[in-house]
């Protein structure tokens, strides 16, 4: 017997979800209630002021979450990189343990229109991606990744493919590590490779960033900075990336007095990776790298973040379009 038909009611369309709520909302509320809806209300009047200015709209509210719909997915994570930017300004105010700071994911999917609400798949990946964003974060599925990865100034980290609670298939998820004004955002750490070429470059870059995210500055102190001067050797190993395969190639660079500097010649021709840094006395690591002279005038640009320590210098980052990139280089 066929399936009965749709009813003829059933509207389908396609659009760009934006699924918030707020991280440890329980606790604040169990520990001041009149305190945290006062300081959740301001945050509201500016979550809802800067999605219209987006020229989106508020669908759906429960307690601490927010559901809001956008026609323009570029409009759609300019808005919550904004109402991030916009929040930590008004948390900083605030002392640590009763900031208000929102989990943010935006999906782009086919959503069923049921009035002014909506629903379906196209909105649970939303929030599913929002559970698995850092208070004061942004993650975003491959949908979305892939409609503005040229169009915005941000800079992203790929997550893999993720399964998530009630969604039948595995979802591509990024999260956005820098806003358009260069400032940082929080990030979860990638998920655990499940294997082949791309699980072992993947497992490289979360070991790296795992010993960043556990705390793992080993303190060097002011007067053993001078010991660790000198020439840095060794990997610089890229994940997969559109159209090209994992890889690592040998590269060095120079540290001295906190400053670290270098540059060789990338694998395309006229290409050449310039690379500078700060190590800090605690033993850790920032470093930009940039490339100048690509064919078609692109400038690749990676952030990393890493430690010192022994003359072992670990690094883990990526660049612009998601692309892993880690350094794992040894005192000369």
């Amino acid at each position: 017997m066929p399936d009965a038909p749709e009813s003829p009611d059933l509207e389908r369309k396609l659009s760009t979800i934006l699924s918030a709520d707020v991280a440890e909302y329980s606790r604040l509320m169990a520990e001041d209630e009149e305190g945290t809806l006062r300081t959740f209300r301001g945050h509201r009047e500016v979550f809802e002021s800067l999605v219209a200015l987006h020229r989106g709209r508020i669908f759906n509210t429960a307690g601490d979450a927010i559901l809001a719909e956008f026609t323009s997915t570029v409009e759609a994570v300019r808005c919550a990189t904004e109402i991030q930017a916009a929040l930590r300004t008004r948390n900083d105010q605030l002392p640590e343990n009763r900031q208000v700071r929102f989990r943010i994911g935006v999906n782009l999917g086919d959503v069923m229109v049921q009035g002014s609400d909506l629903l379906g798949d196209g909105v649970n990946v939303a929030a599913r991606l929002q559970s698995a964003a850092e208070p004061g974060g942004v993650t975003i599925s491959g949908s979305v990744y892939d409609q503005i990865r040229n169009k915005l100034s941000l800079s992203f980290a790929s997550l893999g493919e993720r399964s998530y609670k009630n969604i039948p298939q595995p979802v591509r998820t990024f999260t956005i590590t820098g806003a358009e004004d260069g400032a940082a955002l929080p990030t979860p750490k990638p998920a655990k490779p499940g294997g082949g070429k791309r699980a072992t470059w993947a497992a490289v870059a979360v070991l790296a960033l795992v010993l960043i995210g556990g705390g793992a500055w080993f303190f060097l102190g002011q007067q053993a900075t001078a010991k660790v001067d000198g020439v840095y050797l060794g990997q610089v190993c890229y994940g997969p990336g559109p159209g090209d395969q994992a890889r690592c190639y040998s590269a060095q660079a120079t540290l001295a007095k906190g400053k670290m500097t270098g540059q060789w010649t990338g694998r395309e021709p006229g290409l050449v990776m310039h690379l500078d840094g700060e190590i800090t006395g605690a033993g850790a690591v920032h470093i930009r790298m940039h490339g100048e002279g690509a064919p078609g005038g692109r400038r690749p640009f990676a952030e990393l973040n890493g430690t010192l320590h022994d003359g072992h210098l670990n690094a883990a980052g990526a660049f612009l379009n998601g692309r892993t990139v880690v350094i794992n280089w040894q005192k000369n």
